[in-house]
């Protein structure tokens, strides 16, 4: 990758309309960011796909959309309140603080060269209050993540759904981190939005092969990032976390780090949790969080595997290896220039096809018009009419788009369209009335 591919990827996120800096109006908030036309369709199409693979189509998982406010008491049984926080230093002179992990203190501040001092914990959780009053009893906090609606919800499922173990509660929603130093784009954000999974698993001591449910969930979120248009072998490295890095509810934790343009970077992360939650949740409440099991009748606290995906890493990561330069003629002369083609997988593309008559000309327009309206009834479809043919290609490059399909006068008389392949730069003339089942068949190829 470039070194500057990160300024490409900025440059083109907002000039496509992918993502924005939020509230640029007022003079932005830091690192807060909006998803614009393209970046919203990218992140829905990445959450319909991996609920549809990992829950709907599952017979062992069920979903929930837990609140994002939460019971005080919840994060205290969990351990956020007391452990959920990053080591924070602070410069004497300018007063910048970093995290402690992330920086050499004794090389002094990295903005004005000042001494750091003491490393200090710093707790990550987001406060507001709830209600009219300003007093402790109002004192409520946004989630850092959705695996706790999981838990203090596992009676409910259980007591509604009839499930049997193994098996798991998944979820997609907004969690909130008062991170140190947020940056790198959308990479590290203090909102953020989670697809988080709870496996429930026998514990350990009557399921001597408990870490073969880890295994399999590793090979499945590798299996996910693969569709995502990432180089698995290339792109990312598998980080067997030590103990005094995993978070304190941890017995095992992987990370998958992708190779970003800033650096190899966690990506997503799978760990073993054990009993904690549950038991905890269950001693701190009162409540009876213990599965049954339906043929010995015991009791136990489950233990957990946990699958961790981040949606806008997800996008980051496949905008960085869909990100291609490559020299191609132009439409109208035949000579070379730079083609910059985002070549996401064509399930992943916000814009699946754009319909485009050679010219304004009503009699073009029309059919052309007619065409699209008719494949929206299945795809994301563009129509575009400004501009040379050539640089519309270009601009269907830049924003991902797999085909485009041309009405041109020939159309008139034939009846015929051409389609265009925006990684081969094929083309291919197909009937009108085949359009659709043309697009779709290829669609359905992945």
């Amino acid at each position: 990758m470039e070194i500057d591919l990160m300024d490409k990827i900025l440059s083109l996120a907002k000039r496509r309309g992918f993502v924005f800096p939020g509230s640029e109006i007022y003079g932005g908030l830091q690192n807060s960011w909006d998803f614009g036309p393209l970046g919203v369709e990218l992140k829905r199409n990445i959450k319909a796909a991996w609920w549809d693979r990992f829950i709907r189509r599952r017979p062992d998982m069920v979903g929930l959309d837990a609140s994002i406010l939460m019971n005080t008491k919840v994060w205290e049984a969990s351990g956020h309140l007391k452990k959920f926080s990053d080591p924070l230093v602070e410069c004497v002179k300018c007063h910048k603080r970093f995290r402690g992990d992330r920086i050499k203190t004794e090389d002094g501040c990295p903005e004005c060269g000042g001494k750091l001092g003491e490393a200090k914990q710093f707790n990550m959780m987001l406060k507001t209050r709830l209600g009219a009053t300003e007093d402790k009893a109002s004192e409520v906090y946004f989630r850092p993540e959705t695996a706790q609606g999981i838990f203090v919800n596992f009676k409910n499922i259980m007591d509604t759904e009839r499930m049997s173990l193994p098996f798991g509660v998944g979820q997609i929603g907004k969690a909130f981190r008062n991170e140190i130093t947020p940056g790198n784009f959308i990479f590290r954000t203090r909102e953020f939005e989670q697809m988080e999974i709870e496996y429930f698993i026998p514990v350990p001591e009557k399921d001597k092969d408990w870490n073969n449910y880890f295994e399999y969930w590793r090979k499945e979120m590798l299996e996910w990032i693969s569709s995502l248009g990432v180089d698995v072998k290339k792109e990312i490295r598998e980080l067997e976390v030590p103990e005094k890095d995993r978070a304190h509810y941890s017995k095992r934790t992987v990370d998958f780090e992708y190779a970003f343009p800033f650096g190899e970077e966690e990506l997503y992360g799978l760990a073993y949790r054990g009993d904690f939650d549950l038991k905890n949740h269950g001693e701190t409440s009162g409540a009876d969080l213990k599965y049954k099991d339906p043929v010995s009748g015991e009791e136990f606290y489950p233990h957990v595997i946990e699958p961790t995906f981040g949606v806008e890493r997800s996008i980051l990561a496949a905008m960085c290896s869909a990100y291609t330069e490559e020299s191609a003629p132009t439409a109208e002369k035949g000579e070379e220039e730079t083609r910059v083609v985002m070549k996401f997988p064509k399930w992943l593309a916000p814009v699946k096809a754009a319909v485009l008559p050679l010219s304004k000309k009503e009699e073009l327009s029309s059919v052309a018009k007619k065409l699209a309206d008719d494949l929206r009834n299945d795809l994301f479809v563009d129509y575009d009419e400004t501009q040379s043919i050539g640089k519309r290609y270009r601009r269907q490059d830049e924003i991902g788009t797999p085909y485009c399909v041309t009405i041109d006068f020939d159309s008139l008389e034939d009846k015929k369209a051409t389609i265009r392949d925006r990684d081969t730069m094929k083309q291919e003339r197909v009937a009108i009335a085949e359009i659709k089942s043309y697009l779709l068949e290829r669609f359905k190829e992945q």
